[in-house]
């Protein structure tokens, strides 16, 4: 008897994944198109009963960061793409524009994120992609394009405040979405720029 349940176990394993996978692919999208989607709602798309979700996700909360951390995984790893060479600004220009992409696309699971967990947890999450900023920023700072006299992490604070903010505004319906990348990048250039400098257009 203990051999056929063990034979079972990796079987259970695999189908309680399956299920994980397809809740999470269902929250991001339900939560992207409305940031108060329902645990229901969830379920029903990811087709599996609540039970089984509840067995997976004790509560909405903590669904809602998983699939805020899904989003945030895929997209860093979309960003390795970014050629982050040449000239730090005009590197930080394209890094910001992708990294807006991605932060536009899934707006409404930062609303929904933003409801559930506290600024301390969602910058956390953020840990991967800031880790890529800092590395820019530091680099910038080294060639005397970015400003030395704040600390890395404290810019790297501002970029991630300013995207966010931006976000807000646009559902807030006060930023159309189309301008929030050149907002965003002249907003970033001029808190980057040393004090006294030129800030690049």
């Amino acid at each position: 008897m203990a051999a056929r349940g063990q034979a079972k176990t990796p079987g259970r394993r695999a189908d309680a994944q399956r299920s994980i996978t397809a809740i999470l692919e269902a929250a991001v999208k339900a939560l992207s198109r409305n940031p108060e989607a329902s645990v229901s709602e969830i379920a029903k798309a990811a087709g599996v009963g609540r039970v089984t979700l509840y067995g997976h996700f004790p509560n909405r909360d903590e669904l809602v960061e998983a699939a805020f951390a899904r989003v945030i995984d895929e997209g860093h790893g979309a960003l390795d793409a970014v050629d982050l060479s040449g000239d730090a600004r005009q590197a930080l220009t394209r890094l910001i524009h992708s990294s807006w992409l991605l932060v536009n696309q899934s707006r409404s699971l930062l609303l929904a994120a933003q409801k559930v967990l506290p600024p301390s947890r969602i910058r956390d999450l953020h840990a991967g992609p800031a880790e890529r900023v800092e590395g820019l920023v530091k680099r910038g700072q080294d060639e005397g394009v970015f400003r030395s006299d704040l600390s890395t992490a404290w810019l790297v604070g501002v970029m991630h405040s300013v995207m966010h903010n931006a976000a807000d505004e646009i559902n807030a319906g006060r930023l159309d979405s189309d301008e929030a990348a050149a907002f965003i990048t002249a907003t970033v250039l001029a808190a980057f720029t040393p004090p006294g400098s030129r800030v690049p257009a």
